[in-house]
């Protein structure tokens, strides 16, 4: 067996998620022998379901996988505590966590920070997996040339946008279109650079002081 957990008599131990960057906790899973050494091998979390009895990925369907930071066990040896950065919502919702206040209804859309904090995760996921059918992926390899004249062109065509909107007539699909690929793009860019999210949040949140 993989050194640490005591698994139970059923071979499981109860895994609690949580993110590694904001310190929510996410999920509750359970993994076993099997389980921890996919997630070992592989640095994403994998799981046993006990209710189809075979072995799962987070992620392996909608992508939002669950990269490893670290893995701890509780005293007893008996627990595991998983922290990741997650590559997008985790609850079957849509929401970023699977936990919420008892008997308070949770909205399944998160806030504008939560959703760019998502993107940004998938974006970091798809530049460290580099999947071959992946426009993120493919983006990052033409380097900072590439990502950069995407963000100029989208910045265009959201001016060109905003530009063919009369102001007052409501929301325009298109310029919200444009501004959503300038957030992408630009995000992407910061990727490619290596530059993490956090430093513009932390940025603008100077500028605001």
């Amino acid at each position: 067996m993989i050194p640490g957990p005591a698994y139970d008599d059923r071979g499981l131990v109860p895994t609690v998620v949580q993110d590694a960057h904001t310190g929510d906790v996410l999920m509750l899973a359970y993994a076993n022998e099997a389980s921890m050494a996919a997630t070992l091998e592989t640095g994403l979390m994998h799981f046993w379901s006990r209710s189809r009895n075979t072995l799962w990925m987070k992620g392996e369907t909608s992508g939002n996988t669950l990269a490893v930071v670290d893995l701890r066990l509780d005293c007893d040896s008996d627990a595991l505590l998983a922290r990741v950065d997650p590559a997008g919502p985790v609850c079957h919702t849509g929401a970023a966590t699977c936990f919420g206040p008892i008997g308070e209804a949770r909205p399944a859309e998160p806030s504008v920070g939560g959703e760019l904090h998502r993107l940004w995760r998938t974006i970091q996921s798809r530049a460290a997996a580099r999947p071959a059918d992946s426009y993120t992926a493919a983006l990052l390899d033409g380097g900072v040339d590439a990502c950069g004249r995407k963000v100029t062109e989208e910045a265009t065509e959201l001016l060109l946008a905003a530009k063919d909107h009369a102001v007052g007539s409501g929301p325009a699909k298109r310029v919200v279109e444009e501004a959503a690929d300038v957030m992408y793009h630009l995000l992407v860019l910061l990727a490619e650079r290596g530059i993490p999210f956090d430093a513009v949040e932390e940025e603008l949140a100077h500028r605001a002081d």
